[in-house]
């Protein structure tokens, strides 16, 4: 009895010291990266609201565990071309890790909701535009809410590879030994310099994962509800989604007007990689033509096309 009882105190111990190094690294590794300012918000990760005195307003959600920084140039482009323009940063995000690691899928739904519900105080007509997992929570808030004209999903989280998503339902176990999980796998950008801006954390914990996991689960309930025409717009070459599992997400829309729009050459986040002006162009074309430019909903289907990024 003493033995095993020298055993397994021996044997806590070397999880404990593991646990708390895993803490530690990963708390120094994005802390040497990420610093908060005096409101607790990381330099380059605040909100971003551009007004318009128009009619219409867009709200753009960025991905899991990074901030409205990737969607300043999709915010500025169609700022001008006369769009309120409003990109919340999501609750434990653009902050501290451990802040990260406390925030939960509803929260980050609830608080999107709400966004939306101000910027229909301020415009007439509103429209989404979601990335990666904002193009999840996008989904979701259109389900719920048809007075929303158009979304744009770029990138849209709406499946998870299988070995994750067990990884996620095993999340109170992996927790014990590994508290923080390294993003791994090809970079999400292509370009250098943009990879370099980028103000993602890097890491999540298990139980993040499965908090990400009841995001999508929620996302793909939501997606035969979405009455509003939707472009989804796919890399081929996303180290995150691929082209099988982004069609098979794309089936899951049964608005009439709906499109999947393919590009080439760059990464997952499609609003700061190669070719992203062919990506934004796409977007302020069909918000155009479906919220600008039309009184009603258009019920007409339209077709993809596949533009080649250089």
């Amino acid at each position: 009895m003493t033995g095993l009882l020298a055993l397994l105190l021996v044997g806590g111990g070397a999880v404990l010291f593991v646990r708390m190094r895993g803490i530690s690294r990963a708390r120094e590794t994005v802390g040497a990266r990420l610093t908060p300012g005096p409101d607790g918000i990381v330099a380059g990760a605040s909100p971003i609201d551009l007004p318009a005195d128009g009619r219409y307003g867009l709200l753009l959600l960025h991905g899991f565990g990074d901030t409205p920084q990737t969607l300043e140039y999709l915010a500025d482009h169609m700022h001008a071309q006369g769009w309120g323009v409003h990109a919340p940063l999501l609750p434990g995000h653009g902050r501290t890790l451990d802040e990260f690691a406390a925030s939960r899928a509803d929260q980050w739904i609830d608080f999107a909701r709400e966004e939306l519900t101000a910027l229909r105080a301020r415009y007439e007509s509103v429209a989404i535009i979601g990335l990666s997992m904002g193009g999840a929570i996008a989904t979701i808030l259109a389900g719920d809410a048809h007075d929303v004209r158009a979304i744009a999903l770029l990138a849209p989280y709406l499946s998870m590879p299988t070995t994750l998503r067990r990884a996620a339902g095993l999340y109170r176990i992996l927790g014990v030994l590994f508290p923080f999980l390294r993003g791994g796998g090809d970079r999400s950008i292509r370009d250098p310099i943009e990879a370099a801006r980028n103000l993602a954390y890097g890491f999540a914990t298990p139980r993040l994962v499965f908090e990400l996991r009841r995001v999508v689960d929620r996302a793909r309930a939501a997606a035969p509800a979405v009455a509003a025409p939707t472009l989804v717009v796919q890399s081929r070459q996303d180290n995150r989604i691929p082209p099988d599992a982004a069609e098979r997400a794309f089936s899951l829309f049964r608005m009439p007007d709906r499109r999947l729009l393919w590009t080439e050459g760059n990464g997952h986040i499609v609003t700061v990689d190669y070719g992203r002006q062919i990506v934004f162009a796409a977007v302020a074309d069909w918000l155009e033509t479906h919220v600008r430019r039309s009184g009603t909903v258009s019920s007409a289907p339209s077709h993809s096309a596949e533009p080649r990024l250089s």
